[in-house]
């Protein structure tokens, strides 16, 4: 079966204005910007594709400016799935005439937004910890384009992983944590036996 926005119901939807989802330098490594700083949703609303945009163009703007387009890596954490529509209705005189009302109301595609709950990252950005403040401004600035209330939180983990600060350092010493790109791969101490002792050796050579 084909998926709802390109059945014959809803046809013709409208491209989302949100095209990029990572700016700034996005291939930077995951030791290189350790801090990360989340704006997070705190209603349960839609938030159309124009508004992730201008937010986007806003935040982007601010850091590039007070931090340079290579100190950071930010993210547009939701995206413009669903579809709104619109049963247009007639303003001109004799408009009764032509129109039928409620009858048949299956409205045309009016645009696309994002579904968000309580508590859910809207944009992320990652970075050294020099540049917190200027995070948690151009997130403050990015917030004024969003209707809603929005709270910006500094994150506890490193970067944009899912382990903690506290812990991440220790855990790459001791071969639990692989970089990979953005992220890191976890290596528990279970499993085959061969790829234990490479761990093991390779640990053994970088120190």
């Amino acid at each position: 079966t084909q998926s709802t926005w390109e059945s014959r119901f809803c046809r013709g939807v409208p491209d989302p204005k949100i095209r990029i989802y990572d700016l700034g330098r996005k291939r930077a490594l995951v030791d290189e910007f350790p801090c990360c700083v989340h704006l997070l949703s705190d209603e349960i609303e839609q938030l159309t594709n124009e508004a992730l945009e201008a937010s986007r163009i806003c935040a982007n703007k601010y850091m590039v400016k007070y931090c340079g387009k290579d100190a950071f890596h930010m993210r547009i954490r939701v995206h413009p799935f669903h579809v709104c529509r619109i049963n247009k209705m007639l303003s001109c005189a004799g408009a009764d005439r032509l129109q039928t009302g409620m009858r048949g109301a299956y409205g045309k595609p009016l645009g696309l937004v994002a579904r968000v709950r309580i508590g859910q990252p809207l944009m992320s950005i990652r970075s050294r910890d020099q540049n917190k403040a200027s995070m948690f401004e151009a997130l403050r600035r990015a917030k004024m384009k969003f209707p809603g209330r929005q709270k910006i939180a500094e994150s506890q983990k490193w970067g944009f992983t899912k382990f903690k600060r506290t812990e991440f350092e220790q855990m790459r010493k001791d071969g639990y944590l692989i970089p990979d790109g953005v992220g890191v791969q976890y290596r528990p101490e279970h499993g085959p036996l061969d790829v234990w002792k490479k761990t093991q050796a390779m640990l053994k050579l970088n120190a």
